[in-house]
């Protein structure tokens, strides 16, 4: 019997939604920061955090920063990973206290160090386990937030009977399917004529089915709900360079306002992580800012080699003033 949670934000969300994918180092509280203030999707992702990590008295300190968040954000999902089932009731109690209003189980990401402790997509190849995190995750948050689960279509090979079958079962409220295998990675298309069926299968049981994989944007996103009936949409790497990608009025920035966006997103980076993140971080996002304009490489190329905020801005504002 699937419990009530007291404040099912999924629930209250337009129809379809959209949202923000987790992604690790880059969906950061500056850059959600900056996604939230011009672009508002309906419900955002942290990265992914480990439990095993954030229930250590050293790890703790070194981690908390992933849980970082801004009341501006709107419906702020924490998304958690690792090992040990007992760190992941400890860590939904956490999240349950920071305010947070949901918690999201990574059962999808492919990065070896993850599956080698038993965690992320592995939790395909041990399902039992991945019921028992499920639970241990809704003792923890006591049934206060909503409780939901990113996954992909099967391991090795496509098992949507089995597994997406077995996590439809389960007491969760929204349930993400990146539509590729683990095996896949991200080496072919994602296969969104699995939706349908998922959706079929999904029918009856509550639970918000979320499609993931390739969305280049909301027009892109709305036309896939139509074609295959998911309740909403989740996208990733879209986002790159992009924080308007959810705004619905098909808006593009001219080359100067998304460079001044991107100085902004540094001096909230610095501001948040001085110290506590390697600035090198934002240069993943320098390479999809300063991208397909006029003389981009160079302002690329002195992007690179900068170590601070204020670096950028006088890079930056130099190149404004002597290209527009």
């Amino acid at each position: 019997m699937k419990n009530k949670h007291k404040n099912n934000f999924w629930n209250d969300l337009p129809n379809p939604f959209f949202v923000l994918a987790p992604m690790y180092d880059v969906t950061d509280a500056a850059f959600r920061k900056i996604i939230a203030k011009y672009s508002s999707p309906d419900a955002i992702f942290t990265e992914f955090v480990n439990v095993d990590g954030l229930c250590h008295k050293v790890g703790r300190d070194k981690l908390m920063p992933h849980l970082w968040k801004d009341n501006l954000e709107g419906n702020v999902v924490a998304q958690i990973w690792g090992n040990e089932v007992k760190n992941y009731e400890e860590v939904a109690k956490m999240c349950v206290e920071l305010g947070f209003a949901g918690v999201d189980i990574n059962m999808g990401c492919p990065e070896k160090s993850a599956e080698k402790q038993n965690a992320c997509a592995k939790l395909i190849t041990i399902p039992e386990k991945a019921i028992d995190v499920i639970h241990a995750v809704n003792s923890g948050t006591g049934n206060k937030i909503p409780v939901s689960v990113k996954t992909r279509i099967g391991y090795s090979e496509e098992n949507i009977d089995n597994w997406i079958g077995l996590l439809l079962q389960q007491d969760i409220e929204a349930l993400t399917v990146h539509l590729r295998t683990r095996a896949q990675v991200s080496k072919v298309p994602a296969n969104w004529d699995y939706m349908t069926k998922i959706v079929n299968m999904a029918k009856g049981s509550g639970i918000k089915i979320i499609g993931n994989g390739d969305i280049q944007n909301i027009k892109d996103a709305k036309e896939k709900v139509k074609s295959y009936g998911c309740d909403g949409i989740m996208m990733g790497k879209a986002v790159f360079g992009n924080p308007w990608l959810f705004r619905h009025d098909n808006y593009k920035p001219d080359t100067v306002e998304k460079l001044k966006v991107m100085v902004e997103h540094t001096k909230v980076f610095q501001e948040l992580f001085d110290g506590i993140k390697n600035f090198a971080i934002m240069k993943k996002h320098y390479k999809a800012y300063a991208n397909d304009f006029p003389n981009a490489t160079i302002l690329r190329n002195k992007l690179m080699s900068s170590k601070s905020y204020e670096e950028v801005r006088e890079i930056t504002f130099n190149f404004i003033k002597e290209n527009y």
